[in-house]
């Protein structure tokens, strides 16, 4: 058993995924077909519309580029975050059929690790975590109770700080609601570190859908209101070098 450290890949998405919004914008408006409005459209004009479409809020030809990312090193507690976001796809890895009578890896709050007794206690509640988990599977192996039907009781005991596996696939319109919300300053310190990394790899495939994405005070106000964290020039600055 050992602490988990997140790793995003990007290892899907939607070929050329710009041309397909504007061409997607462009059909909208225009008397021709598909092939016409490809053969006509120069890297400027693409540029242009697809700016106009960022910056007017009109989102919707957004929603034809997906983005799939295979996500490892978070938490459960984290994972449990993510899945409330509803327009995207999941395929989470399984407690119930995977064992972890091995041990599981685990992920560590910043905080626990600047703390020599708070990390201390931490990991020692994993072990425990882990050894009630080992001693439920022999007690209802005991009972004639195996294989999955036994892991999908035992893991009850499991903590939320359990590391876990998923792959996501979102449209580009969710990503940027995503990112808007998860990469803030409020959102919690794991998601948040998993939305930024994920922002970071869609901007090299889709730097114009992507320019201005962040949390709200990246192109606009900040909306915590007393909450803010008082730092919008900074944070606007980072993501705009992301």
């Amino acid at each position: 058993m050992k602490e988990a450290l997140l790793k995003v890949s990007l290892i899907e998405h939607t070929p050329m995924p710009e041309n397909l919004v504007a061409l997607s914008a462009r059909l909208c408006y225009s008397p021709v077909g598909v092939d016409e409005l490809r053969e006509k459209m120069s890297e400027e004009e693409k540029e242009k519309l697809i700016n106009l479409l960022r910056e007017s809020g009109h989102l919707s030809p957004f929603e034809h580029a997906s983005f799939t990312f295979a996500v490892e090193g978070i938490s459960r507690a984290c994972s449990h975050q993510l899945v409330r976001h509803r327009i995207a796809s999941y395929s989470q890895q399984s407690q119930r059929y995977v064992s972890e009578e091995s041990g599981f890896d685990f992920v560590v709050p910043p905080i626990f690790k600047e703390d020599n007794l708070l990390n201390t206690l931490f990991k020692e509640a994993m072990e425990q975590s882990h050894k009630y988990y080992c001693k439920l599977l022999k007690e209802l192996e005991k009972r004639g109770i195996k294989g999955e039907t036994a892991r999908q009781d035992a893991r009850f005991v499991l903590p939320n700080a359990a590391e876990t596996k998923i792959v996501i696939t979102m449209n580009a319109r969710e990503l940027l609601h995503f990112f808007r919300v998860r990469c803030c300053s409020r959102a919690q310190w794991e998601i948040r570190a998993l939305a930024t990394e994920m922002l970071r790899l869609v901007k090299k495939v889709a730097p114009l859908l992507f320019k201005d994405a962040g949390p709200s005070c990246v192109v606009g106000k900040c909306p915590e209101g007393r909450f803010s964290c008082g730092k919008a020039g900074q944070i606007r600055k980072k993501f705009k070098t992301l």
